[in-house]
């Protein structure tokens, strides 16, 4: 029995998962922090249960971070058996990345056969954006797992024919949604056409089930928005990245619509990403705005909330009535344009349109096999008659590619959103990619009619494609791969091509050298892709924006910091999409990389002053306050949230706490955002008296120890005592 069940075991799996095990966890403990904003969420959670089930951003309880809780309740209880690192943080994702590979092999075995679950295995723990985001603490590795795992629920139920499995299957969704919010959502097509297609029972009974599926999605997805909502705004934190204290608006604002739009939606303003977006205090392209203070318009600027900068300073946050300078701070103009009106969008995702994932700065993330998997998506599908039922095999194609059509059309046109979200097209392109090759192989080898040219023809395409992503980046990585790949491509597809032509009276040795070559092809085509994966361990990584691929002058996003275009990346280049690539990729991995340190001596002087009040300090913005949360375990309070615009304080509030002694103590920066109110940075200013930096500061120019890393420019501690 035992012997039976060792047998079973596929070797190449173990191989595959030990490729996406090292892929996605090799160095991940040389990232000290990961996001600093979800850590510091991690080391508030484990201080109460309060804070751990809000999701609090600071052990104070002040205000949470913008994602829904469970996948940091994950992170929480890693960290709580490993202590609070980087690699305690990100592990969960990364185990998560490495269980999505197992369960496409899973999924596509039963109906595809061991080879295509092979395939779809290898191709996606080749996946170069799943790869780079499974490293990190984002949240998005976890939720595809999610995904998945409520996929096979969903096959279960068909095969079974049980009405329990669908209802757990849509329920995990739900608990996707309390993951990312409605991202989860984003397969519920795919989730529908296959349930009506696939689960046999007779109609009445059919819509009963799924009326009860739906039910259950909606209960499990809003029960921990609507427990929130219920309760008292006195009696827990504040609703990070919301405008008006609601997970519903955050939800469907924010985490929702904004995300299409690109502007204002329910939620407000195109604010960039919390958590996951641009950092505070930086333009458009990630550059510090060179330290200048955000003011609030002088009587002659306009006040019709376009909040005209003059002097060279921008407005504050919360002057204007139309989310300007938010917009402007968090990855759009002024005119909400973002990312979806031209460009390389805020976020370096390219120009909105039918054609996007194929262009640069989106096909290296994820489109190397797309034109692949929509080609074995037709070969797939090809058998479908009017008249006849559908097979198994039939059913499956079209759930995949009801899953891949409509997030290729949403990132086609979306107008905010990061690279990283695209590893939500990594399971339906794996396995596309590994049951179209399969039977376009075999459509090959028995000379099925005008069908066997389908796989040289994919080969072909797909290489040629795979040489237009690299060839930008010659530069960087030299010709030598996109000259083999195209080699081998070339040199496949003829052979394939010249055995359906002269068809070799050796039928074995035929099927032999058939079978070779596109094993040969298939593994020249996996080759860059893996490359790519690989580079945030050869080049370094980025918590906070991850993304693949490589950097000018060899030295990587670590050996760039700070540095922004490479010095050798002028020279030499056929293309400006490379420059803007690796020049976004620098400038995001100085702001993932800017909030770890600590002012020691500002540290020292807050604690000795500290005469029992609840935060050792306030400050305008998260950015500041996330590495003293993490190290101290001490509350900071982020007055304006992750990027200064939230409106969580008043004036009245804000004397309250002072009044209360919750707080006495207020560091600002010139060049970062400004508390949500400029009401109340005028109260602060004019209430408090200015610690001289003598008593605070180093006195050596050259110590990184500002809170934020300079980037908020030069700061100012403020005492308040009423």
């Amino acid at each position: 029995m035992k012997l039976s069940k060792v047998k079973r075991i596929d070797p190449l799996l173990i191989g595959i998962t030990l490729l996406a095990a090292f892929l996605n966890m090799y160095g991940i403990w040389k990232d000290q922090y990961a996001n600093a904003y979800y850590t510091s969420a991690v080391t508030s959670m484990l201080q109460s249960f309060h804070n751990f089930f809000f999701a609090s951003f600071d052990p104070g309880g002040f205000v949470t971070v913008d994602k829904p809780p469970v996948a940091f309740w994950i992170q929480t209880l890693f960290a709580s058996v490993f202590g609070v690192h980087g690699w305690s943080v990100i592990l969960p994702q990364a185990l998560a990345g490495v269980g999505s590979v197992l369960l496409i092999y899973v999924l596509v075995k039963p109906s595809f056969g061991k080879t295509a679950a092979r395939i779809a295995a290898l191709v996606a723990a080749c996946t170069p954006i799943a790869a780079a985001v499974s490293r990190t603490n984002n949240v998005d590795s976890l939720l595809v797992f999610t995904l998945l795992a409520a996929t096979w629920m969903l096959f279960r139920a068909v095969k079974t024919k049980k009405w329990i499995w669908s209802i757990a299957a849509f329920a995990m969704i739900g608990v996707g949604f309390n993951i990312k919010m409605l991202q989860a959502y984003m397969v519920l097509p795919a989730f529908y056409l296959f349930y009506l297609l696939a689960f046999k029972v007779n109609w009445k009974r059919k819509l009963a089930i799924l009326a009860a599926s739906t039910a259950t999605l909606l209960l499990v997805s809003l029960s921990w928005p609507l427990i929130v909502d219920s309760i008292p705004a006195a009696n827990r934190p504040y609703i990070g990245s919301s405008q008006t204290n609601s997970v519903l608006e955050l939800a469907f604002g924010y985490n929702g619509i904004s995300r299409l739009t690109g502007q204002g939606g329910p939620g407000g303003g195109n604010r960039g990403g919390a958590g996951d977006g641009q950092p505070p205090g930086q333009d458009d392209g990630g550059r510090m705005t060179d330290g200048q203070q955000w003011q609030q318009p002088s009587s002659g600027q306009q006040q019709d909330g376009s909040a005209q900068m003059t002097d060279g300073a921008a407005p504050i946050p919360g002057t204007d009535d139309n989310n300007t300078s938010r917009q402007m701070r968090d990855g759009g103009p002024p005119d909400g344009g973002g990312m979806g009106n031209g460009g390389n969008g805020m976020f370096n995702t390219g120009t909105a349109g039918p054609l996007r994932l194929f262009q640069s700065q989106l096909s290296g993330q994820i489109s190397w096999l797309l034109p692949f998997a929509l080609l074995g998506a037709v070969g797939l599908l090809m058998g479908i008659r009017r008249k006849q039922q559908l097979t198994d095999k039939q059913k499956e194609s079209l759930f995949w590619l009801a899953w891949l059509l409509p997030i290729m059309g949403f990132f086609s046109v979306a107008g905010f959103f990061h690279q990283y979200y695209l590893i939500m097209l990594a399971p339906p392109i794996a396995a596309l990619t590994g049951a179209g090759w399969v039977e376009l192989y075999n459509f090959s080898r028995n000379h099925a009619d005008w069908k066997q040219w389908l796989l040289p023809v994919g080969i072909l395409g797909s290489t040629a494609f795979e040489i237009y992503i690299l060839l930008p980046y010659k530069t960087q990585i030299g010709l030598g791969l996109p000259i083999a790949v195209g080699v081998i491509g070339v040199v496949v597809s003829l052979i394939l091509g010249t055995l359906i032509v002269t068809r070799p009276s050796n039928g074995k040795l035929r099927i032999k050298i058939n079978r070779t070559a596109a094993v040969v092809g298939l593994l020249a085509l996996l080759a860059a892709p893996l490359f790519w994966a690989a580079t945030p361990i050869i080049y370094g990584g980025n918590s906070m924006l991850p993304a693949a691929g490589p950097t000018s002058s060899g030295n990587g996003m670590g050996g760039m910091l700070g540095q922004g275009q490479g010095k050798d990346q002028t020279q030499d280049q056929t293309s400006d999409q490379i420059q803007e690539q690796t020049q976004g990729k620098a400038q995001t991995q100085s702001a993932g990389q800017s909030s770890e340190s600590v002012n020691t001596n500002l540290l020292a002087y807050l604690t000795a002053n500290n005469t029992g009040e609840k935060y050792l300090f306030a400050t305008t913005n998260a950015s500041t306050a996330e590495a003293y949360i993490i190290n101290t375990g001490k509350a900071v309070m982020a007055m304006g949230g992750f990027s200064g615009s939230d409106p969580i304080l008043t004036v009245d509030k804000l004397k309250q706490m002072v009044a209360n002694k919750e707080v006495k103590y207020f560091l600002t920066s010139s060049g970062g955002q400004g508390g949500g109110s400029s009401d109340v940075q005028a109260w602060i200013i004019q209430n408090a008296k200015v610690v001289p930096q003598t008593e605070w500061q180093s006195s050596t120019k050259n110590e990184n120890s500002q809170g934020a890393m300079g980037r908020n420019g030069s700061q100012t501690l403020y005492e308040i005592s009423l």
